[in-house]
């Protein structure tokens, strides 16, 4: 929308939508001595990033990791992100992550009223890259943080996921993502001119002469409109809970099964594009296998300690112990062939009862009665019922099963690798993940297509400056986060890339603004 005229109902320097990796670049504008306006679509700051259990932030060589005695250096991280992503995004935008994050964190320590980290070590995505971290110390997170130290902003932080999808209540401390949420909220709140608004959603952009200089907003849901003397930066998530949008760009899954906070419209997105942003892979998410539970949503889940996955035809298709991402792009990869359709099934024995053998579902177990009843678990007493119950061939998933069960013996699953990788051990203390499928009776659980959220946006520099169709930064426009282009392409090359990215170019969309004031 161009601006008719001079009048706002409020101007401030920068204007932030969306409170998930978006809060990086509030804070840095206010401690830089910007006045701020964050706009948050819903009730609860944090958006995604605060459903993440870790929260997570890959920055390889950061000051964390380094007094931990990491010996990892810059030019290794690059050859290992680069090799995974290869030319799919700007290699100068690859080498900005990598460079710049280790001084995201530095800047965050230099307040250390607010911010405290540690090392959680988590093994790179692809253990045979040139130059993977097995030892997985690329990965941090932030301490937990007990909610009285958020001040106004204690009750409204998003999450976890048990409160909102099972009605459990929050706990005091928190952890993970709403405790990287939590501190940036802890600090924004003693700077005066950094204006935090809930149900505020951006639905428009504002242009003068082809400049960004505010945005129109519903703000408990009236219209206003908002002036920004230095930029816009859109940090507001993807769409990955917009039906209609995945169906235009062709994104897999459904919105009920995403874990994407419940403001990923992708209003932001649009109004990007409105103003001539460029965008590209629009028809990516970040992928994951999901169990799918009693009210019939999958979420993501990971740390499975047995169990294969079976498509129609009842044969295995993947390695069951890799990087979520991965597996969930083996996924799409079956239904396009038309070799599997959702629910499909994860095949089990009844070593450790007839519950799954999955310890990390993001949504916790309800009583396993219910999903008997939805007849999301099946049981049988021999391979050849249990095939029935689920609808495969029987000889096939038998001798699917007896040739995995000899794969374990040996100690090597020459099929799909299962074991191969620092990550495939990673919930096996280093030891094989094969567990033989040979204790009657026999299980298997539904399991369906979940996402993090989509990652296809507005296509952006080095300085997180959105760029027009021919390349050119748009004047007084940045995104970050999954409204921006992500900047690992169609891969996922390490658990905390999708938070620490976000983090990141938030940040340098910020300095971008405040150097644009001191060059003034």
């Amino acid at each position: 929308m161009t601006a008719q005229d001079s009048s706002f109902d409020e101007t401030v320097d920068v204007i932030v939508a969306g409170s998930g990796g978006g809060i990086a670049g509030a804070y840095t504008a206010a401690r830089e001595g910007l006045s701020v306006a964050l706009v948050e679509a819903t009730e609860f700051f944090g958006g995604t990033t605060a459903y993440s259990g870790g929260g997570g932030m890959w920055f390889p060589c950061n000051p964390v990791l380094q007094r931990a005695g990491s010996d990892d250096t810059i030019e290794k991280a690059f050859r290992y992100f680069h090799a995974v992503i290869g030319d799919r995004t700007p290699v100068e935008l690859q080498e900005t992550y990598i460079r710049r994050g280790p001084g995201l964190i530095e800047y965050l320590e230099a307040d250390p009223e607010h911010f405290t980290f540690g090392v959680l070590p988590w093994p790179d995505y692809f253990g045979k890259a040139p130059d993977s971290r097995g030892d997985g110390m690329r990965h941090i997170v932030a301490a937990p943080i007990r909610g009285e130290k958020l001040g106004p902003y204690a009750a409204f932080v998003r999450g976890p996921l048990d409160r909102d999808r099972l009605g459990t209540p929050a706990p005091d401390k928190l952890f993970g993502g709403r405790a990287l949420i939590g501190r940036f909220l802890a600090a924004l709140a003693g700077y005066p001119d950094a204006a935090l608004y809930r149900n505020t959603a951006l639905t428009d952009l504002i242009t003068d002469d082809g400049r960004v200089v505010g945005a129109i907003v519903q703000r408990d849901g009236a219209p206003a409109r908002i002036g920004a003397r230095r930029g816009v930066l859109l940090a507001a998530g993807g769409f990955e809970q917009n039906a209609a949008l995945r169906r235009i760009y062709g994104v897999p899954g459904d919105t009920r099964d995403s874990m994407g906070g419940p403001g990923s419209t992708g209003a932001a997105l649009e109004a990007g594009i409105r103003a001539g942003a460029a965008t590209d892979l629009m028809d990516q998410a970040w992928w994951s296998p999901g169990l799918t539970h009693p009210d019939g949503r999958s979420a993501f889940s990971l740390w499975f300690t047995g169990g294969i996955f079976v498509n129609q035809a009842g044969q295995r298709f993947v390695n069951e112990s890799a990087a979520y991402d991965r597996i969930g792009r083996e996924i799409i990869a079956e239904m396009a062939a038309g070799r599997l359709d959702v629910p499909f099934w994860m095949v089990y024995d009844n070593r450790d009862g007839d519950v799954p053998p999955v310890k990390a579902t993001n949504v916790s177990m309800v009583d396993a009665e219910q999903y008997r009843a939805a007849g999301l678990w099946r049981s049988a007493a021999t391979l050849a019922e249990l095939a029935e119950v689920i609808g495969v061939p029987a000889d096939t998933l038998e001798q699917t099963v007896a040739r995995y069960n000899a794969m374990v013996a040996a100690g090597a699953d020459t099929d799909f690798g299962r074991g191969d990788e620092a990550y495939d051990r990673a919930f096996s203390g280093g030891e094989s993940p094969l567990v033989p499928i040979d204790t009657a009776p026999f299980h298997a659980a539904a399991f369906g297509l979940s996402d993090l959220g989509t990652k296809g946006g507005l296509r952006t520099d080095t300085r997180a400056r959105v760029l027009d169709e021919s390349g050119r930064p748009i004047p007084g426009l940045y995104a970050a986060g999954n409204t921006m282009a992500a900047v690992s392409g169609t891969t996922y090359p390490g658990g905390g890339n999708p938070i620490g990215a976000s983090m990141l170019f938030s940040h340098l969309a910020a300095l971008d603004m405040v150097d644009d004031v001191r060059s003034a």
